[in-house]
């Protein structure tokens, strides 16, 4: 079963905020032992980024944020920057498979807990280093958040309403997606040389820079600047190659509506009442709807404006093109197929009772997530340092 993949695989985690534990999270997730090192009296920093918090019956908190990244892995609290404390750090690293940590380049060679030094003490050791700007460069050296990279990396130059258009200007994304992106990356590298290790026995340096993620995750839209040389423009909410591609509003409120090709395209305009759209050389053929998208736009805006939006949506569904609504979170969750995939999780806290978790995608439909453990309190798995070699017992 894929949820006890990496049964028997031991993770150190250094790593805080996000790109690192959401990383993390997903090597839990899949079975492997994920012992989380954090600061005495604080902790990881997001333990503290809220509100909300979970409050516990004994005055005890955590934050919403912290329960985003951080499940299925245990607490352990030292300080490295002590003696004592790194004797017992490498005492964890010496038995380990994995280390994450997201310091800034430079930082754990001063406890010589860097790569080099520790491959001496584990030449299996897979060792994941997530930084701002990698390793080595002119800017190697500078801290960075999710929002710096995607202002550096070009994400927010092509995202928001045009210009000219009421609240034009840059956007950031809801949520930190260059952060999320690098750890999904991270898992995937990680994965990868452990694979490798089978193989040959030896462990891995991993250098991975949210600006290399940031530069990557543009995906087609780097693609086409490549091709054609011209940096893409901020479009709202419309796609910059697929038409029409884009949110509209029905007579009592907005859907996404997504045409995928010309059959589809022609298929809606008969439905609209209005084939001659589809048989108008400006829009016959998406590289046409493209070019015109303002005039086409206007048009489709005043049929489907004519009618509720459940009008549209069922024959949408019976013609095989797809739609969206746009739902709130809590809309999300009372969805009947997230609710079926079991994307809503519900485990039990020893302090905080119920707490409910979102699901991991590479185990929707597994029953199997229903077994994870809660995030942990702060320091919660402190006395494994006291085990014979670090066992954690469970």
């Amino acid at each position: 079963m894929i949820a006890k993949a990496l049964s028997g695989i031991r993770v150190v985690d250094l790593s805080r905020i996000l790109a690192g534990p959401w990383c993390t999270q997903n090597l839990a997730d899949l079975g492997a032992e994920v012992i989380k090192i954090e600061k005495p009296g604080s902790g990881d920093d997001t333990r503290g980024w809220g509100p909300p918090y979970m409050e516990g019956a004994d005055g005890q908190s955590m934050s919403a944020y912290f329960m985003c990244c951080n499940r299925g892995k245990q607490s352990v609290c030292l300080d490295f920057k002590t003696d004592a404390g790194r004797a017992q750090l490498l005492e964890l690293i010496r038995d380990a498979d994995v280390l994450v940590e997201n310091y800034r380049a430079g930082t754990l060679k001063r406890y010589q807990l860097d790569y080099e030094s520790l491959r001496a003490v584990n030449p299996r050791l897979v060792y994941a280093s997530i930084t701002g700007y990698g390793q080595t460069g002119p800017k190697a050296h500078r801290p960075g958040y999710d929002y710096i990279f995607q202002g550096l990396g070009g994400l927010m130059s092509y995202t928001g309403h045009e210009d000219g258009a009421p609240g034009a200007g840059p956007l950031r994304t809801g949520v930190a997606v260059v952060d999320i992106t690098t750890g999904m990356y991270a898992t995937s590298a990680i994965l990868a040389a452990l694979f490798q290790r089978e193989r040959t026995g030896e462990g891995a340096f991993l250098d991975l820079a949210l600006l290399d993620v940031a530069v990557a995750m543009n995906a087609n839209q780097a693609a086409n600047y490549l091709v054609s040389g011209t940096s893409p423009a901020r479009s709202g909410n419309a796609h910059p190659n697929l038409a029409p591609y884009e949110v509209f509003r029905a007579a009592d409120g907005y859907f996404i509506l997504a045409v995928g090709n010309d059959t589809q395209f022609a298929k809606l305009c008969e439905f609209c009442g209005r084939p001659d759209l589809a048989a108008d050389p400006r829009y016959a053929t998406n590289s046409g709807r493209i070019c015109n998208i303002a005039s086409l736009r206007e048009a489709l805006a005043g049929i489907l404006a004519s009618h509720p939006r459940k009008y549209w949506t069922d024959t949408l569904d019976t013609l095989g093109i797809s739609w969206g609504a746009i739902n709130t979170l809590a809309e999300v969750f009372e969805d009947e197929q997230v609710q079926h995939r079991d994307m809503l999780r519900v485990i039990q806290h020893p302090v905080f009772g119920e707490m409910a978790l979102v699901g991991n995608p590479m185990l929707s439909g597994s029953r199997a997530q229903a077994t994870t453990a809660p995030p942990p309190l702060l320091g919660e798995h402190t006395h494994i340092l006291s085990s014979p070699a670090g066992q954690s017992g469970e």
